[in-house]
C-alpha cells in the first residue's frame, strides 16, 4: 500500500471549494488535462455517483471509472477508482482557514496494488503521481484566484 499526501490553501470558502471539487463536471471545468467526463449512473451526484474521466497524460488519453463514496458537505469527498491492478482510495478534506479567508485542502490517495505489476510499478510512479495530484489542487486554487471566478467565492 503506498499513500499520497498534498495540501493546498484556496483562496474561497470551504462551501465554494467543496462546489468545485465533489462534483465531477465542475472539477472537470476547473483542472485543465481533464478531458471529458460521463456519467456512469444516474445520479451526478453524492455517495453511489459514478462517471469515467479522461485525462490527458504525457500526449496520452487515460480514461479511469471513478465512485464517490463517501460525501460530507462541506468537509468531505471520497472517490474510489480500481485502475491497472491498484484500488485508488482518494479522500479530498476541507477545512476554513485560521481567519475563515480561505480552504485548507489536503488530498490523501491510499494506491492498494492487488497485482505483481501494480507493486512493482506504483512506487517507481510516486513523482508523477504526486506532481499530478499537485496540479489539480494548484488549478483549483488558480481558478478561485483569478478575477473570473470572483476571487475567493462562487
Amino acid at each position: 500500500m503506498t499513500d499520497f499526501r498534498v495540501g493546498a490553501s484556496i483562496p474561497a470558502p470551504p462551501a465554494a471549494v467543496f462546489e468545485v471539487i465533489a462534483h465531477a463536471e465542475r472539477f472537470a471545468e476547473v483542472v485543465p488535462h481533464i478531458e471529458r467526463i460521463e456519467f456512469v449512473s444516474e445520479q451526478r451526484r453524492g455517495v453511489g455517483t459514478r462517471f469515467r474521466e479522461t485525462r490527458l497524460f504525457k500526449r496520452r488519453e487515460a480514461t479511469s471509472e471513478l465512485e464517490v463514496t463517501g460525501y460530507e458537505p462541506p468537509r468531505l469527498v471520497r472517490l474510489v477508482a480500481d485502475e491497472g491492478g491498484t484500488v485508488w482510495d482518494s479522500t479530498f478534506t476541507l477545512a476554513a482557514s485560521a481567519d475563515a479567508a480561505a480552504t485548507d485542502l489536503t488530498l490523501v490517495m491510499t494506491a492498494s496494488a492487488y497485482t505483481w505489476s501494480a507493486r512493482l510499478l506504483n512506487p517507481v510512479l510516486r513523482r508523477v503521481i504526486t506532481k499530478g495530484l499537485v496540479d489539480d489542487l494548484d488549478a483549483v486554487a488558480a481558478h478561485f484566484a483569478s478575477p473570473a471566478s470572483g476571487g475567493g467565492g462562487e
